[in-house]
């Protein structure tokens, strides 16, 4: 009966929200907090060919690495709750037809926006189809935000031009991600030593 009840907290534990790392501004820090996370980016990024540190810093600024978030509701009158300004949710914050596209592309249609590993692949599924699609570089973080953002037929449109506060935004993506790149080139090689982890 014991072992029964131990092994029910275990799945539960499992299946609890993870508190975002320690320290988000140093990706090195983050992959030794969440070594599985050093796994699913890296598996992410060898999949849809774009840069570890660009994945990062965009499922950082969406969703600061909070697996459940939603956008903010407005308010009535400053009290009475609205509705939300989109249907995104979790650590891409993904939008429901968008992660639908997702599964139906990639044969997974169990995949979560709560799932670190599958909301990792998201983003690198969606940015491979911006550098096909708008011609963007792999390593430009600054445009694949844009498109991110604005959806991959309004970067072509330009829909962002108009949008100072974006631009800002997808600079201040862009530095995070030079940032995590060097931060990342500095501590790969540990990483990348077998721990007792890797054996599962």
């Amino acid at each position: 009966m014991k072992l029964l009840i131990g092994l029910m907290l275990l799945l539960l534990a499992g299946c609890a929200s993870l508190p975002p790392p320690t320290h988000r501004d140093n990706l090195c820090t983050i992959f030794r907090e969440r070594p599985e996370w050093f796994h699913a980016a890296r598996q992410a990024s060898d999949r849809w060919d774009i840069p570890v540190p660009v994945l990062m810093a965009t499922v950082d600024h969406e969703s600061g690495f909070h697996s459940r978030i939603r956008p903010r509701r407005t308010y009535f009158l400053g009290f009475i709750p609205g509705p939300r300004p989109s249907d995104a949710f979790g650590y891409a914050q993904a939008r429901n037809q968008a992660w639908k596209d997702y599964r139906h592309s990639t044969g997974h249609p169990l995949a979560e926006r709560d799932d670190f590993a599958d909301a990792i692949d998201f983003v690198g599924w969606y940015d491979h189809g911006s550098v096909l699609r708008d011609h963007i570089q792999p390593n430009d973080a600054y445009h694949l935000y844009l498109a991110y953002h604005e959806g991959q037929g309004g970067y072509l449109r330009r829909s962002w031009q108009a949008k100072a506060w974006l631009l800002r935004t997808a600079h201040g993506v862009a530095d995070l991600a030079e940032r995590y790149q060097i931060q990342y080139q500095s501590c790969l090689k540990e990483l990348e030593t077998p721990h007792w982890w890797s054996w599962f």
